[in-house]
């Protein structure tokens, strides 16, 4: 049976405020642990008016004390942006609050602008020693003998899993090398997700964080009580992932009854390309769509997002993506 995750960006829907969003994140994870959602992972990102999960550790501990069983983490943490040290005492500090429920999925890229690394001290160069610094988290979260000079307290012992994300052949290598369980960015960056996938299968060495391939996949779901609904409510995530590429991004804006009439044509495509790994509709719509992409791509997990502008529509958009896994799994 393949168990199904949910990401949450935190959004901060347009007329909202951030307050607001993280009141809907602590809403939306309860719920999600009472629909069967196996993990809730939240996402880092800086300088952008439409997120609220900048400070990703310290909602991460705010999700799991909400909760009681679910699994919590993130997907992910920009390790470029941060000395592994930190990390490794945060996501051990949670991990020790929460024992056994804590995950750490790590990124390459920065999840910001150049301006903002700056801001975070830490510069374009880091990202080349990403490998280097997994290396270095994995043992901080190890008991290593005899005692390393530098320790992670809390963290040490606590064996944080570490998932590598990515959209690129890069962290499917990365994570084949390290026998490490892999998420792949296919709701924004499907690309290369079926070589992505066949590669880290195929280059897979076993560890012992991990005995064979783990492979998550991404998707969006818009899901409502009609064809018509969920497409409107897509275009709020349409208009977003258009913001962002023309550097205009902002609060998450409210849908559009006909997003065709604001937009060219090509702007349109190309959005959908970035989306195409989605699930639009009622639920027996998004069942089919559902099935297609496991049927195509055999994840071992699938992880689910879907930025609604509505806080009540996307609750029921997720409740009814988790009726459907469970019915799929059934």
């Amino acid at each position: 049976m393949i168990p199904y995750s949910l990401l949450d960006l935190a959004p901060v829907p347009a007329g909202l405020t951030v307050a607001d969003a993280l009141r809907n994140t602590l809403d939306l994870a309860q719920h999600a642990e009472e629909w069967g959602y196996h993990r809730y992972w939240l996402a880092e990102h800086h300088n952008m008016p439409g997120i609220a999960s900048a400070a990703t550790a310290v909602l991460i501990g705010q999700v799991a004390a909400v909760t009681k069983h679910m699994r919590v983490g993130a997907g992910g943490i920009m390790l470029p942006n941060h000395a592994p040290l930190v990390i490794a005492e945060q996501f051990g500090t949670l991990a020790t609050l929460y024992p056994d429920r804590i995950d750490l999925g790590l990124g390459r890229a920065p999840g910001t602008d150049m301006a903002t690394m700056r801001a975070l001290r830490r510069g374009r160069d880091h990202a080349d020693g990403f490998p280097g610094d997994v290396v270095e988290l994995l043992q901080y979260f190890d008991r290593v003998e005899p005692t390393p000079q530098v320790r992670a307290i809390p963290g040490e012992g606590t064996g944080v899993p570490l998932w590598i994300l990515g959209s690129s052949l890069y962290g499917a290598q990365l994570a084949a090398h390290l026998g490490l369980p892999y998420a792949f960015a296919s709701h924004f960056a499907p690309a290369a997700l079926e070589q992505a996938a066949s590669v880290y299968r195929q280059s897979f060495q076993p560890s012992k964080f991990l005995d064979r391939p783990r492979f998550m996949m991404a998707m969006n779901v818009f899901a409502a009580d009609s064809d018509e609904e969920a497409v409107r409510l897509k275009s709020s995530m349409q208009q977003a992932f258009i913001n962002l590429r023309s550097g205009r991004p902002g609060p998450f804006p409210a849908p559009l009854d006909d997003i065709s009439a604001h937009y060219d044509a090509s702007i349109l495509a190309a959005v959908e390309e970035a989306l195409s790994v989605s699930a639009t509709g009622e639920k027996e719509t998004v069942r089919g769509e559902i099935q297609k992409l496991i049927d195509l791509y055999a994840p071992d997990e699938v992880i689910i997002t879907g930025q609604i502008h509505d806080h009540s529509a996307r609750l029921r958009s997720f409740e009814i993506a988790a009726e459907v896994m469970r019915e799929l799994r059934g």
